[in-house]
């Protein structure tokens, strides 16, 4: 049984910034990643981990930042602790399977959605005004139906509650050209990702990325990519248009919380061990599936 890790603490080392999922340290000239087991829903933080989770997402996320150097460049230095500066020899343990050193960047303020099918807040929006965040979509569509082609859908990081959805104009305002570049090299992630995921009967339904300028001057991708935290993966084999479909994601907690007596504000109510165990299932088939050699 893994040894949950809800929080992290490195005497000595700078907190950068504490995120739902990620612990982030400032190493001077390089930034240290810890991804803890913690899981959110609603926007709100759970008071129980999920056991493991944190090094299931850095081993996708490492397999996918491998995977598409060939495409644009990350922000990877090393994943391995024994290369990781000496001041971290003593928490060689806590980091391994769930750390990332990375080269700092200036992150852009967008976070770049690609959507490839017709789901989630997607849907809704379909639905009432025939759009995505302003996209005019032929009528008649299907939830979970996929689109002609992949759409570019750009929205501000909130610190706090929910991301905005923001137009490609407004994109621009806040990033200048890099929003266009951002958008050709985000496309061209989804379209390889959604390809290799097919070979592997799985669907890539929608997924986000973030990109930083590293002291080059250079685009590359920071942050993780193409974990079910990011992304709405499906079953091939049981997919089907008109109605939502089996996930890979914490769709089983989603699902479970609406089922309780709970305002949807901290703290959560405590989680039966069927569901840790259920969601821990559900990130470990997600990754099995696409890693297998």
């Amino acid at each position: 049984m893994n040894q949950a890790v809800r929080s992290t603490d490195i005497p000595g080392i700078p907190l950068f910034r504490r995120g739902k999922v990620r612990d982030v340290y400032d190493l001077g000239d390089a930034l240290l990643i810890v991804a803890t087991d913690r899981i959110s829903a609603f926007d709100v933080i759970m008071e129980d981990p999920i056991p493991g989770k944190g090094k299931l997402l850095t081993e996708l996320s490492k397999f996918w930042f491998d995977k598409t150097r060939h495409i644009i460049n990350n922000h990877i230095i090393s994943t391995d602790p024994s290369e990781y500066p000496s001041i971290l020899s003593p928490y060689h343990a806590l980091l391994e399977g769930r750390s990332m050193l990375v080269k700092k960047t200036k992150p852009l303020p967008i976070e770049c959605v690609v959507r490839g099918y017709l789901a989630g807040s997607g849907w809704k929006e379909y639905q009432h005004s025939g759009t995505i965040c302003g996209i005019v979509l032929p009528s008649g569509l299907q939830q979970s139906q996929q689109l002609l082609e992949p759409i570019f859908t750009p929205a501000t990081k909130a610190e706090e509650g929910h991301d905005e959805n923001i137009s490609l104009e407004q994109a621009i305002e806040l990033c200048g050209k890099r929003a266009l570049e951002a958008k050709e090299i985000s496309l061209k992630l989804y379209g390889f990702a959604h390809e290799f995921a097919r070979t592997r009967g799985i669907i890539l339904a929608d997924t986000k990325f973030e990109f930083g300028v590293d002291n080059d001057g250079c685009l590359i991708l920071i942050d993780e990519a193409l974990t079910p935290d990011s992304s709405r993966y499906w079953l091939e084999e049981t997919y089907s248009i008109g109605g939502q479909q089996e996930n890979f994601d914490k769709q089983v907690l989603r699902d479970y919380l609406e089922t309780v007596d709970w305002n949807k504000q901290a703290p959560s109510p405590h989680l039966p061990k069927e569901i840790i165990n259920s969601i821990e299932a559900k990130y470990q088939q997600a990754i099995s599936i696409l890693t297998k050699s």
